[in-house]
C-alpha cells in the first residue's frame, strides 16, 4: 500500500489514477495538485481526492519514505515539475509519471537531477476517452488496460516494485520495456495513428461537399477518426518529443502509399491484393492475441492451463477426422509461396506451428488467403520473388519452421532474423547452421547455438554432399530448400529413414528431385508450378485416438484420410508389434501422399524392444507410446531415441517422470527408457508446456485407477486445436481447466 499518493495534474488521466486509488483504498491519502484553482474545486466536489494543494514545492516537502507522487502533466511540462521535485523532494519518495513518450522523461530528468535518479520510474498508462479534464475521471479507466513502465538502469527495484503494485491496484496489466522501444512501438501503434486520423479530417474538411463527406460518413470512418477529437496541445506536445520515431514509421509508410499509388495508376491488382490480404490476415492475428490476452486476464487461476482426465467406464466408439498434417501443412505453405502462380491448399491445420509459417511468408511479401476451413489460396511470387521482412520473424514454438525457413531464406538476397518463443529459444540449429555454411550460407545463432538465428542474404549457394550425422527430416529439409537456390547438385545421405514430405511435394510442384539408395539428389535450375495439395490428417495427432482406442477395452474407432507416409508409420509398426488391432481401409494416394482409413479395436498389449530402425519413423509418437508401453504385459525397451531429448522438451526426462508419479517403473537412459508395464493410478503430472506430453497423459487419465491432472496444456493449439472437444466426442472425459 502506497502511503500518500501525490497526483500532479489532475486531468483525465491524473483524476481517474486519484479516484481509483481514493475508491480502492490504495494509499493512506490521495492528495491533488494542479495550478488551476477551478480543477482543484472540481476535484474536491467530485470526491475525487482526499485534498488539494496549490502550491506543489510546500506539497512535495510534506513526503517521505513510501509516499508516490505521479506526475501527469502534458508532456512538455514535465521538465519543470522535475526541477521542483529535484529542489523539494525527498530522494526516499517514489516518482513515476504518465507521459506518452519515455525518451523525454529520460532527458527532463537528467536536465532535472544532472541524472536519472533511483527514485523514477517512467511509466505511460495505455488507456483514454474522447473526453478531458477531471470532470471526466473514471475509476474504471484502467481496468485490463496495459501500463508499460520503463525503468532506466538507476531504478531502484523498491521504488518499481510500488510503482507496479499501485497499477496493479486499479486494474491494469503491468510489462516493462526498455524507453527507447517503448518510443518506437508507440510511434507505430499509437502516435502514427493519431497524425494520420488529425490529417484525414483535416483534408476531407477542407473539400468542398464536406458536409456531404460527413453527413454520410460510416462507421469504420467514425472509428478511426474518433482519435482525431483528442486534445490538440496534448499530442502537439507527444509528436514534438517523439519525432525522431515518428518520422522513422512515417517515412515506411508514405514508401508503402508511394507503391499502393503505382498500383493504382497501373491497375496492378496483384500488388493490392498482396498488401490487402496481408494486412488483413496480419490484423486477425492481432485479434486473435488480443482475445487470448483477455483470455488470460479474465482467467480464475494465473497457471496456465490444465487437462484433467478422468477413466471411463465404457469404449471408445466413432468416425473422426483429427487436423490437417503439420509438416505436410508447412511445406504446402512454403513451396506454395515459391511457386508460379496461384496453389489451392484443403486440409490445411489451423494449429499454432503452422500459422506460424503462414505468418513468416506473408511478412515476406506472399498474399494469402485464408484459412477458411482449411482452405488457403497461395499466390505464389516465384523463387526470387519474396520481399524483405521489416522485422524478425516470430515462429512461435514451431522447429520445423524456422529449420526449413533457414535453408530457404539463406538463398535469398536480403538479411532476415528468426526467433520464437521460450521452449524455441533453448532448441538446437547448429546442426542445420553448419552445413549451411559449408553450402555458403551465412547463418548466426547464439554462443549456445540455439536461436535468434541471423541469416544472411546476397551470399552465392553451392551444392554439397551432405552426410548426415543424425537421421532429421528438418535438416534434410532445409539443406533441400536451400538447394533450390545453389548452382550444382544438392546431395543428402540420411543414416536412417526420415520422413520425405518435402521431397514428394518438390516434384509435385514440378521440381527434379530423385532418391538414389539412402541419397536424395536435388538438382539445380528447376522451377516451381503452382498446384493443388490436398493435406490428409495427421497421423502424429491420430496415435493420441489409436492408443487411447487400443487401451480401452470395448473401443473401435475409425479415423478417417490418415496419411500412412511410410516414413511416417513407425507408430502403426510398433503398436501392431506390442500386439494392437489396427487395420488400413481403402489405402489411396492423394496428392502423392498414401491415405487410409485406419480402423483400431481395443487389445492387449505386451511389451517389446523396440527396433532401432523404427526410431526415426516414429520420434514424434514417442510420448503416447510411452503410455502404451506403461499399460501393456512386460518391460518395453527404447534405445538409439536420443532426438528426443531435444524436442519441444526432454521427453525421455518428461515422460519417465511424469510415468513414475503414476506409478510405472519408467528408467530414463541416455537415448532411450526402459518402462515396466504396470497399473496406472491417478495424480497430477507436468507437461513441460510440451504439446504432446500433455495429450499422452490426457489418454494416461482414460485407464488410470482414478483422474490424471495435466499441468501446462496451452501448447495443445500448436498441433491439435480442438483437441478436447474431438476426444470427448468419441468417449474421452477430459475437462480443460484454466
Amino acid at each position: 500500500m502506497v502511503g500518500r499518493l501525490l497526483i500532479h495534474g489532475l486531468g483525465l488521466i491524473g483524476g481517474s489514477l486519484a479516484a481509483a486509488a481514493r475508491q480502492r483504498g490504495l494509499a493512506r491519502e490521495v492528495i491533488g495538485v494542479s495550478r488551476r484553482p477551478a480543477t482543484l474545486e472540481q476535484a474536491l466536489a467530485l470526491g475525487v481526492v482526499h485534498r488539494v494543494v496549490e502550491d506543489p514545492p510546500s506539497a512535495f516537502a510534506e513526503l517521505g519514505a513510501g509516499d508516490l507522487v505521479v506526475v501527469c502533466v502534458p508532456t512538455l511540462a514535465v521538465e519543470a515539475v522535475f526541477r521542483d521535485l529535484a529542489r523539494h523532494l525527498d530522494p526516499a519518495v517514489t516518482i513515476t509519471d504518465v507521459a506518452s513518450v519515455k525518451g523525454s522523461v529520460v532527458a527532463a530528468a537528467r536536465a532535472a537531477w544532472g541524472e536519472v535518479p533511483p527514485q523514477l520510474v517512467p511509466g505511460h498508462p495505455i488507456a483514454g476517452s474522447e473526453k478531458s479534464g477531471v470532470a471526466a475521471a473514471d475509476a474504471a479507466l484502467f481496468v485490463d488496460h496495459r501500463v508499460i513502465l520503463t525503468p532506466t538502469a538507476s531504478t531502484a527495484p523498491g521504488h518499481l516494485a510500488l510503482v507496479r503494485s499501485l497499477w496493479q491496484g486499479v486494474g491494469a496489466e503491468v510489462s516493462e520495456m526498455a524507453p527507447e522501444e517503448h518510443d518506437e512501438v508507440l510511434a507505430a501503434t499509437s502516435h502514427l495513428p493519431h497524425l494520420l486520423a488529425y490529417a484525414l479530417v483535416d483534408t476531407l474538411a477542407g473539400m468542398r461537399q464536406n458536409r456531404e463527406i460527413f453527413r454520410y460518413a460510416a462507421g469504420g470512418f467514425r472509428d478511426f477518426t474518433r482519435i482525431a477529437a483528442s486534445d490538440p496541445v496534448m499530442w502537439h506536445d507527444i509528436c514534438l518529443a517523439n519525432r525522431e520515431a515518428i518520422l522513422a514509421v512515417l517515412d515506411r509508410l508514405l514508401e508503402r502509399f508511394g507503391r499502393l499509388r503505382e498500383a493504382l495508376i497501373a491497375a496492378d491488382g496483384e500488388t493490392l491484393l498482396r498488401v490487402f490480404t496481408r494486412a488483413r490476415e496480419a490484423r486477425h492475428h492481432y485479434g486473435r492475441l488480443l482475445e487470448r490476452k483477455r483470455g488470460e486476464a479474465n482467467s480464475v487461476d494465473a497457471d496456465p492451463n490444465r487437462f484433467r482426465s478422468a477413466p471411463v467406464d465404457h469404449p471408445l466408439e466413432g468416425r473422426v477426422r483429427v487436423p490437417g498434417d503439420k509438416s505436410i501443412s508447412h511445406r504446402a505453405v512454403m513451396l506454395g509461396s515459391l511457386a508460379e502462380g496461384v496453389t489451392e491448399v484443403s486440409g490445411f491445420l489451423e494449429g499454432e506451428d503452422a500459422l506460424a509459417t503462414l505468418a513468416a511468408f506473408r511478412s515476406l511479401g506472399v498474399p494469402i488467403e485464408g484459412p477458411e476451413e482449411g482452405r488457403l489460396r497461395i499466390h505464389g511470387v516465384g523463387l526470387h520473388g519474396l520481399e524483405a521482412p521489416g522485422h524478425p520473424l516470430y515462429l512461435g514454438n514451431s522447429g520445423t519452421s524456422m529449420r526449413l525457413l533457414a535453408g530457404l531464406l539463406a538463398g535469398q538476397r536480403f538479411d532476415s532474423e528468426l526467433t520464437g518463443d521460450e521452449s524455441l529459444s533453448r532448441r538446437p540449429m547448429r546442426r542445420v547452421a553448419e552445413p549451411l555454411a559449408r553450402m555458403g550460407a551465412k547463418v548466426e545463432t547464439s554462443p549456445a547455438g540455439t536461436p535468434p538465428l541471423r541469416i544472411y542474404g546476397g551470399r552465392r549457394l553451392v551444392g554439397i554432399d551432405y552426410a548426415m550425422p543424425v537421421a532429421s527430416a528438418q535438416v534434410k529439409s532445409a539443406l533441400l530448400l536451400a538447394g533450390l537456390y545453389a548452382r550444382g547438385q544438392t546431395r543428402v545421405t540420411e543414416p536412417a529413414p526420415t520422413r520425405d514430405h518435402t521431397e514428394r511435394m518438390l516434384a509435385g510442384f514440378g521440381w527434379p528431385v530423385r532418391r538414389e539408395g539412402a541419397t536424395v539428389v536435388l538438382d539445380e535450375g528447376g522451377s516451381l508450378r503452382a498446384t493443388a495439395v490436398d493435406v490428409p490428417a495427421d497421423i502424429s495427432s491420430a496415435a493420441f485416438f489409436l492408443v487411447a482406442a487400443t487401451l480401452v477395452p470395448g473401443s473401435d474407432l475409425l479415423l478417417e484420410h490418415v496419411g500412412v507416409n511410410p516414413t511416417r508409420t513407425g507408430v502403426i509398426d510398433i503398436l501392431r508389434a506390442m500386439g494392437a488391432d489396427i487395420e488400413l481401409v481403402r489405402p489411396r494416394t492423394c496428392g502423392g501422399e498414401p491415405v487410409a482409413d485406419l480402423r483400431v479395436r481395443h487389445a492387449r498389449l505386451r511389451g517389446i524392444a523396440i527396433p532401432e530402425a523404427w526410431v526415426p519413423l516414429a520420434i514424434d509418437e514417442f510420448p503416447v507410446l510411452f503410455v502404451a508401453a506403461a499399460c501393456a504385459e512386460g518391460t518395453t525397451v527404447l534405445a538409439g531415441a536420443g532426438e528426443l531429448r531435444v524436442k519441444e522438451s526432454d521427453r525421455i526426462q518428461v515422460m519417465a517422470e511424469g510415468l513414475a508419479s503414476l506409478g510405472i517403473d519408467a528408467r530414463p537412459t541416455a537415448d532411450g527408457i526402459v518402462i515396466k508395464g504396470g497399473r496406472l493410478r491417478g495424480g497430477r503430472v507436468a507437461s513441460h508446456g510440451d504439446h504432446r506430453i500433455a495429450m499422452a497423459f490426457a489418454v494416461a487419465g482414460l485407464v488410470a485407477d482414478g483422474p490424471v491432472e495435466v499441468e501446462e496444456t496451452r501448447n495443445v493449439a500448436t498441433s491439435f486445436p480442438g483437441f478436447v472437444a474431438l476426444a470427448n466426442a468419441v468417449g474421452f472425459d477430459l475437462v480443460e481447466e484454466v
